[in-house]
């Protein structure tokens, strides 16, 4: 299923992406985000890989107003890296509930039948 998100200019605005991103360059070349890759896991999978299969994905992309923080930063596998896109954590667990319900709404209405 198709998502679209409406994105606040202020947040894509080119200049702010572009210094995010120098950040998060800059990030990369700390002791703390070797530490993170070494660990070799993917935040998303929980799959273990080699420092070098492993990229770094904003939690909150910064098309949606995400910085390059260390808080908003983790070690993805390419795979969850690219299959993210502009999602966010929430909007996954809003997925699941949406799912669950739609999944035990089903069963509910079978029940009152009866």
């Amino acid at each position: 299923m198709s998502r679209y998100h409406i994105l606040d200019a202020q947040h894509t605005d080119p200049a702010r992406i572009k210094r995010e991103r120098d950040k998060a360059r800059e990030l990369r070349k700390t002791r703390w985000w070797l530490d993170q890759v070494n660990r070799g896991i993917c935040h998303h999978c929980g799959g273990r890989f080699k420092a070098s299969e492993l990229t770094m994905d904003h939690l909150i992309p910064l098309a949606r107003g995400g910085t390059s923080a260390k808080g908003n930063i983790v070690c993805a596998c390419r795979p969850c890296n690219q299959s993210k896109k502009l999602e966010t954590p929430v909007d996954a667990v809003f997925e699941q509930l949406e799912r669950e319900r739609n999944a035990g709404g089903s069963e509910s209405e079978g029940e009152g039948e009866r």
